[in-house]
């Protein structure tokens, strides 16, 4: 069998393609912008395109994709592990179950539609840690946040820590204190925890998360009484554990430094939130400052979503590029 002039040279051309890419992803140790410049152009178009899809359909959703990015990086890095389901074929223990993420992770089906689209784009090329990496900028610029560019070339997890997403993540009735550790581990600093704090401008939360606010006596004296009783109205002493409320009630879907404002009229409604303007003069004042000047939120949110995307990224021959999100390559 002969082959065209043509189709010789369309062969070459492939072949060179699919060459780049892979040296690409297997080489290097670091994240970069352009890492899908030449083997994947599209990706930041279909990721976008999909994101603003599912929030026209379901706005909860920027906060929910911004928070499965957060809870990936704070448990063994930046790899997508949060993506993965029980069982397969390394037997995983889901960090879907713990107790962050339990009832309350959500968006995956939107991630899902992300990467069957990259497949057939550019097959076997783009991580899901990076997905979940860009889908997090999107959801906040469609929000009205700021924007920025995201370094890319993460590659995915072989496993995942049911126990790191147990205790590494910040949950809401830990002490100022233990929080800055839990972002200390990570290389992140008390500005960017003040600074990553306000994605909480957008988003829900759950009754049980802040109920112990409510009804008991650890951080009631720190939230504005009529706020308090507006909260119990539908966030009962017993039951209703997973009625939701925003996290900002003045304009609880857009990106903005409302949040700030709300610590300091004692209406954050999360103790992890209200802490930060009670229990250090630094994080304090720097609530002060967000509260007048959105502009200097945005770009310190911005700067520190790039310093927490850079927490320990599988990159290299580390990790793999997996087909499906939820499942390790056999």
């Amino acid at each position: 069998m002969t082959h065209s002039p043509t189709m010789t040279m369309v062969f070459i051309a492939l072949l060179a393609q699919t060459t780049l890419c892979y040296s690409k992803i297997t080489n290097g140790g670091y994240l970069y912008p352009q890492f899908y410049d030449r083997c994947c152009p599209q990706v930041t178009n279909i990721v976008r395109t999909i994101v603003a899809q599912a929030i026209a359909q379901d706005p909860r959703m920027a906060a929910s994709l911004l928070r499965l990015h957060f809870h990936d990086c704070f448990v063994k890095g930046c790899d997508a592990s949060i993506l993965l389901d029980n069982g397969g074929t390394r037997n995983v223990i889901s960090e879907k179950g713990s107790i962050p993420n339990s009832y309350s992770a959500r968006g995956f089906e939107v991630i899902d539609r992300i990467k069957a689209a990259l497949e057939t784009a550019c097959p076997q090329t783009v991580s899901c840690a990076d997905i979940l990496a860009l889908a997090a900028r999107d959801s906040t610029v469609l929000s009205g946040g700021p924007s920025w560019e995201v370094p890319v070339g993460r590659r995915d997890s072989l496993g995942a820590s049911l126990h790191g997403s147990n205790h590494n993540i910040a949950a809401p009735n830990n002490t100022f204190q233990t929080i800055l550790t839990k972002f200390k581990i990570q290389g992140l600093d008390l500005v960017d925890l003040v600074a990553l704090s306000g994605s909480h401008t957008i988003g829900n939360a759950r009754c049980t998360s802040f109920k112990q606010r409510l009804y008991g006596n650890t951080g009631n004296e720190h939230m504005n009484q009529l706020f308090a009783a507006q909260m119990r109205v539908n966030c009962p002493q017993s039951g209703g554990d997973q009625n939701l409320f925003f996290l900002d009630n003045v304009t609880p879907m857009k990106f903005d430094n409302e949040y700030y404002k709300n610590l300091m009229d004692s209406k954050g409604v999360l103790s992890s939130d209200q802490i930060l303007f009670k229990d250090n003069q630094e994080s304090m004042q720097i609530v002060k400052e967000y509260a007048e000047n959105e502009d200097m939120f945005f770009q310190q949110f911005a700067k520190s979503m790039v310093k927490m995307g850079n927490i320990s990224p599988l990159t290299g021959f580390r990790g793999q590029i997996r087909k499906s999100c939820r499942n390790i390559k056999g």
